[in-house]
């Protein structure tokens, strides 16, 4: 009888204790996704944006492009015909070889961000190496007319803790998203369609992409878009995301 009290004991405490793991996960997964990263500055340190961290009414509509010029223009006319304003990430690299187009997504009012000069990992890279390619890219985009440009994402979203204290130090945010259907691996349009309008909300920034490797990203944005605007959502920038987070919250010391 002693032996069976004692096996029930050693029981109600295994699960005990993977309830308790479970729910310290759930915890922790919540606090990633609704703050931690919602702000630039805090005691710790910068860190990136990969929503507002508000359950407003605004998303913001985002797109990287680091080669190619073929799938750009049919995207472009998609967001101006349902008067949809997005910031696009760049490379430097691609910028200086498609100013004209560079030149058209600014005419269209969109806002404009970079992911450094060459698209290569900013972990594969010496810290010394990252500095490097963020200064000549910011130089590149100053040749072209674009100095203000403040706005960076990571080459594939890789980065750390050196990362962005050097992209702070050089008047960068960091820029990630809450949403990603992965639309680059072109895993089928409804595919596309069903990630993003299942899971966007309020204060999201979903990321798509506009360089040739995409094929299906721009048909899946004609339903993408009266889609998240039938959720009662509506499109803004990056830059007025942030503005409205701000306004809404204290600001961080």
């Amino acid at each position: 009888m002693k032996d069976a009290y004692l096996w029930e004991w050693r029981r109600i405490k295994k699960w005990g204790l993977v309830i308790v793991a479970a729910l310290f996960c759930a915890i922790f997964l919540w606090i990633e996704r609704e703050g931690a990263f919602s702000v630039f500055s805090t005691d710790e340190g910068p860190r990136a944006l990969i929503s507002s961290g508000k359950a407003g009414k605004d998303v913001s509509l985002t797109f990287n492009i680091s080669w190619g010029q073929e799938e750009v223009y049919p995207i472009l006319d998609t967001l101006e015909q349902n008067k949809v304003t997005s910031t696009f990430f760049v490379s430097g690299e691609w910028a200086e070889r498609h100013p004209e187009i560079v030149k058209r997504i600014v005419e269209d009012g969109h806002e404009l961000g970079m992911m450094g000069y060459r698209y290569k990992s900013y972990l594969k890279q010496d810290i010394t190496q990252v500095k490097k390619d963020l200064l000549y890219a910011k130089e590149v985009f100053r040749k072209l007319g674009y100095e203000d440009i403040t706005l960076l994402r990571t080459p594939s979203g890789h980065f750390n803790k050196e990362v962005l204290k050097l992209a702070d130090t050089l008047g960068f945010q960091v820029i990630q998203w809450s949403v990603n259907p992965k639309d680059y691996d072109n895993p089928g349009t409804q595919i596309i369609i069903d990630e993003v309008l299942k899971k966007t909300k309020g204060g999201d920034i979903i990321l798509l992409h506009a360089s040739d490797s995409v094929k299906q990203t721009n048909k899946a944005l004609e339903t993408i878009i009266p889609g998240v605007k039938g959720k009662g959502y509506g499109f803004v920038s990056i830059s007025e995301l942030i503005s409205k987070a701000k306004a809404q919250s204290a600001p961080v010391q």
